[in-house]
């Protein structure tokens, strides 16, 4: 049963934003940025960011070079560029609004581990410089850093080349969402947590937001002008029909490893694999694409196969004769769709939709907010 005051007072905003992850929080910075006296809230279905924003790698990426060849295969090069671009745009937003130090942003080197049936990307290195030329400073995207392998302590067996992408960097993702939640409650947006949206109603006049409160065993009806979708792989328990898939990610991180010979981060198969150093220990995910149908689950649980490898590659590839210990393990949940291109669009006159990242939240999930946002502001 709520009162009199919360009717009248604590339930009404001019936006409201689903889902406190990256885009999101930015998406909120950005309404309060250009619109100051907005009342804006943020409602988040668990206690903390649930789906990847939290869970990540940490990577600053534009994409790796066999991931752009994979990606020139399946769409115009245009249309490649354009992603490429939305990813430097976001970070450079990201980097901006939130400053290095605050984020962790670090460019130790960044690169690809090229094995054998990789290595015919060689051939195609100078193309894809040519093709991104446009959109970056004077360096080429990616350059032959094969004089590293040794250095780093890599498997020479299975690593027959490396390449180094001079346009990425790493980030701390505790520290940037830290940052993010920081900003964004100094700015005067609410952040309620343990909001899990049952259902919303576009009145055509503004949107009613549903929650249920199980201590009242009521919903609370929040209303506002304008609701901004950002929801990303949880998209379709909200929306079924969208065209939304979940990624689970599986992630591990070693203890310490004495003497570990590299920093920077690595990209490996596409960007299907990825690892960094972090604090001496080595952080390793991905393998998503060794069993697809069992990791399009929104269930935060350990793949057996996929860990399995991954301590593998560890073992014979990225830390062959060195002990190791492995300190923890986790999973985090990304959206794909048939296409790369995030969801962003008008659902109906007053819901907007930012979701549908390709796991590559973290690189445009600011600017993808900023997009949102400005919509909602010019959607009268």
């Amino acid at each position: 049963m709520l009162s009199y005051w919360e009717k009248q007072s604590l339930l009404q905003y001019d936006y409201i934003i689903a889902g406190s992850g990256v885009v999101g929080l930015s998406a909120a910075i950005s309404l309060k940025e250009r619109q100051p006296a907005a009342r804006v809230l943020v409602l988040e279905r668990e206690v903390l960011p649930t789906g990847a924003s939290t869970k990540n790698a940490g990577f600053a990426c534009i994409g790796s070079l066999t991931e752009i060849l994979a990606d020139l295969q399946a769409m115009p090069p245009e249309t490649v560029l354009n992603l490429v671009a939305m990813r430097l745009a976001g970070l450079r937003l990201l980097r901006h609004r939130l400053g290095d130090e605050r984020i962790g942003y670090r460019e130790n080197g960044s690169y690809e581990l090229i094995g054998t049936r990789e290595e015919w990307a060689l051939g195609q290195l100078e193309v894809v410089n040519q093709l991104l030329a446009g959109i970056l400073d004077e360096a080429p995207a990616f350059s032959p850093a094969n004089e590293k392998i040794s250095g780093f302590g890599f498997a020479t067996g299975h690593v027959k080349a490396m390449v180094r992408n001079n346009y990425e960097g790493e980030i701390h993702t505790g520290s940037m969402m830290r940052a993010l939640i920081d900003k964004t409650i100094a700015m005067g947006v609410e952040i309620k947590t343990g909001c899990r949206i049952e259902r919303m109603e576009d009145l055509h006049t503004g949107v009613n937001v549903i929650v249920t409160n199980h201590t009242l065993k009521e919903d609370i009806i929040f209303q506002a002008h304008k609701l901004l979708v950002c929801t990303n792989a949880f998209t379709g328990q909200l929306l079924p029909q969208l065209e939304v898939t979940p990624g689970r990610g599986q992630v591990l991180i070693t203890e310490p490893v004495p003497g570990l010979p590299f920093k920077g981060i690595f990209h490996l198969e596409e960007g299907y694999f990825y690892f960094r150093e972090l604090d001496g220990r080595v952080l390793l995910g991905g393998g998503r694409q060794l069993d697809f149908s069992g990791e399009t689950s929104t269930d935060f649980r350990f793949n057996d196969r996929i860990q399995h490898e991954l301590e593998e590659m560890l073992r014979h590839i990225i830390l062959p004769g060195r002990p190791f210990i492995i300190a923890d393990r986790w999973t985090g949940i990304m959206a794909f769709g048939n296409t790369k291109q995030p969801i962003v669009r008008a659902y109906t006159d007053n819901i907007i939709l930012g979701v549908r990242m390709g796991g590559m939240g973290v690189a445009i999930g600011s600017i993808i907010g900023d997009k949102i946002a400005t919509m909602a502001l010019e959607q009268k």
